[in-house]
């Protein structure tokens, strides 16, 4: 009888062993195969010639991966963690800030940020800017005027500049005479020259490839205010993908070669990708935490 039972256990393994190898469903295969990798972009820019912008790399990943890959940019940063966290995506352009609200509501993981050609260096500053006519000199100036930042889930355009006002005695709610969302960096900056608002704030990369373009004035929209380094923007995947295909997906992009990058104005002068780790961002959570800002949720970001 023990000989019996211990024949139909082991005839039991072997079906369920043999199930799971015909189904992919392993000890990884519990992760999600994909026949076509989505990646979504957080709305830097006009939505079109981000797409435009990013074709090079999709080609690239596609062909460097095997399978067809899709970019699409989302309406805001908060819709671009939505997707991932309903699985809409796979892959994502986060800003650091978006990124750790993403890893806590839709298990994203950092695998790599870029290294600018100019200094070497991954990390990126928030800046104030303001309209050179405006009279506003200083952060004390600031009180009373009207204020643009980019999103609610912005770092460098929401989450650092109201730590630098507020260390400066400027409440961000109280102190403005009207502050609103503009949505993308590119916004911020035309409302400040087009004098909608009489300062903003931005990154220093999108500022730098914004008056690179011609598309500002740096003797128009000037610049009063700079930030400590920021940990570099993180391009992120759903934790459940299968773990090869994360490797595959993060060695194809520190493997891009610079040509490929350099297509890319979007990148903000990026000649290469690193590794990069979940833990490379705590610095972001202790920010947040410090300024009370909820990161388990999207609800306060929309």
């Amino acid at each position: 009888m023990k000989k019996i039972i211990f024949g139909s256990i082991i005839l039991s393994v072997i079906i369920v062993i043999a199930w799971q190898v015909q189904t992919g469903d392993t000890t990884e295969g519990n992760q999600e195969k994909i026949q076509v990798l989505k990646m979504g972009l957080i709305p830097a820019d006009d939505a079109e010639e981000m797409l435009r912008n990013y074709e090079p790399v999709r080609n690239y990943l596609s062909e460097k991966l095997g399978i067809p890959v899709e970019i699409q940019v989302a309406s805001d940063y908060t819709a671009v963690i939505e997707a991932m966290r309903a699985k809409h995506i796979d892959m994502a352009w986060f800003g650091p800030f978006s990124y750790i609200i993403a890893a806590n509501v839709a298990n994203a993981e950092a695998i790599v940020n870029g290294v600018r050609r100019s200094d070497g260096k991954s990390d990126y500053h928030s800046i104030i800017v303001v309209r050179a006519d405006s009279g506003i000199k200083t952060l004390q100036d600031l009180k009373g005027k009207k204020f643009a930042f980019v999103d609610p889930a912005s770092t460098s355009g929401n989450l650092i500049p109201r730590k630098i006002l507020i260390e400066n005695g400027i409440d961000p709610d109280e102190d403005f005479g009207m502050t609103y969302y503009a949505g993308t960096h590119n916004a911020v900056e035309y409302s400040i020259a087009n004098r909608k608002v009489d300062a903003g704030a931005d990154s220093d990369s999108s500022y730098s490839r914004m008056v690179k373009a011609g598309e500002i004035d740096p003797l128009v929209n000037k610049i009063i205010y700079t930030s400590d380094p920021i940990p570099g923007s993180p391009i992120a995947v759903r934790g459940d993908l299968l773990e090869a295909l994360k490797r595959s997906i993060q060695d194809a992009l520190t493997e891009m070669d610079e040509q490929t990058i350099l297509k890319v104005s979007g990148w903000g002068d990026i000649t290469k990708y690193q590794k990069v780790s979940d833990s490379d961002y705590d610095i972001i959570r202790k920010t947040a935490k410090t300024l009370g800002m909820d990161v388990t949720s999207t609800k306060d970001v929309k």
